[in-house]
């Protein structure tokens, strides 16, 4: 028998093998839905990314829109799409290890992508 696994027979410790993979299974869906949104200049332009980084949306203020300040847009744009992913990338980072906690996993453990 594995140590530390004491009396357990093998039908439980598969049931229990099947479980652990659902909630992992649900884990991992529930962090590629996890999406968050970033902003910059005030609000003028917010930015929607996933956890693996991915821009979902855009919102750009239009009285931002001037030819001479074409620069600062973009300048905004970035800022905005960086400020998202990185807010993303944390919040994943915290359910991960909520969601290690409550599994009982390594604490080291990857996330999923």
């Amino acid at each position: 028998m594995f140590k530390g696994l004491g009396d357990m027979d093998l039908s439980k410790m598969m049931e229990a093998a099947q479980q652990m993979q659902g909630k992992m299974t649900e884990m991992q869906e529930g962090l590629a839905r996890l999406t968050v949104t970033g902003e910059a200049g005030a609000g003028l332009v917010k930015a929607t990314a996933t956890a693996k980084g991915e821009l979902t949306a855009l919102d750009i203020d239009p009285s931002i829109f001037k030819a001479e300040d074409k620069e600062v847009v973009e300048d905004l744009i970035l800022a905005a799409i960086k400020d998202a992913q990185r807010r993303a990338q944390d919040k994943a980072a915290e359910e991960m290890a909520r969601l290690t906690r409550e599994l009982g996993l390594p604490a080291d453990m990857k996330m999923p992508f």
